[in-house]
């Protein structure tokens, strides 16, 4: 059954991946990015999945956003809460600009977009909310405070929403995601990736496909049973 999905961060990496798949599954999609107009340009004419350009970190910006989307395409069915960004540096070395940007932007984001979004899932009675954590969110991670707490704060974030919602026929789940080969990890000096690949039980990066294909099972009709969970594909590197 074709819905209107939104994929925010959707236009490059991990986002582009599961904004193609949900596309290829028969959704119509909308991808919202940040700050790279060129690589948001290239992924439209490549796709033909329309981006929208806004901070999920400002909530009225996003009450915008999700006007226009909504305006556009139509009431957004499935939420894919995936934009995040790093600041790394030791927590004593940490600015305070280093932690409430991480925080902004993977933590905050999720009311600024769950929000706007909530009231008209339960009253249509559907929704997927679908929220890209991280393995740092559970297992923590030196020179990572920032991250790995509002990654954790994602995973808090999923299990209260979900007992809130279970009973409108909305789902909300979380996936938390190891060593990904995006450009970001595969442009790692190589000495580093090898180490990485190393605490990688299977051997390998994962692929961003592999993400977007869960996203693509539990927003679909298979997977409505599934709710308040975190699904970890990380290649056996944390089994929580």
């Amino acid at each position: 059954m074709t819905k209107v999905a939104l994929v925010t961060g959707g236009t490059r990496g991990i986002g582009a991946a599961i904004s193609r798949a949900l596309a290829e599954a028969g959704h119509r999609v909308a991808a919202s990015y940040a700050g790279n107009d060129e690589a948001a340009a290239k992924f439209q004419a490549e796709t033909g999945i329309p981006v929208f350009k806004w901070d999920v970190g400002d909530y009225d910006a996003c009450a915008a956003g999700i006007a226009k989307v909504e305006a556009d395409i139509g009431p957004i069915d499935i939420l894919v809460n995936n934009a995040g960004i790093t600041r790394d540096g030791f927590f004593h070395k940490m600015t305070k600009e280093s932690w409430s940007d991480v925080i902004r932007t993977n933590l905050d984001s999720l009311f600024n977009m769950t929000r706007p979004v909530i009231e008209g899932m339960r009253a249509r009675s559907f929704g997927r909310i679908i929220v890209i954590s991280s393995i740092n969110g559970q297992k923590g991670q030196m020179g990572q405070v920032n991250y790995s707490a509002a990654k954790a704060g994602d995973i808090g974030f999923v299990k209260a929403l979900a007992q809130e919602n279970a009973n409108k026929n909305i789902t909300v789940n979380a996936i938390t995601p190891g060593y990904i080969g995006t450009d970001m990890v595969s442009a790692m000096p190589e000495a580093a990736l090898q180490r990485v690949i190393a605490g990688i039980p299977v051997g390998r990066l994962g692929k961003p496909e592999e993400i977007a294909a869960m996203v693509v099972f539990l927003a679909s009709e298979q997977g409505a049973f599934a709710t308040g969970a975190t699904f970890a594909v990380n290649g056996g590197q944390y089994m929580a």
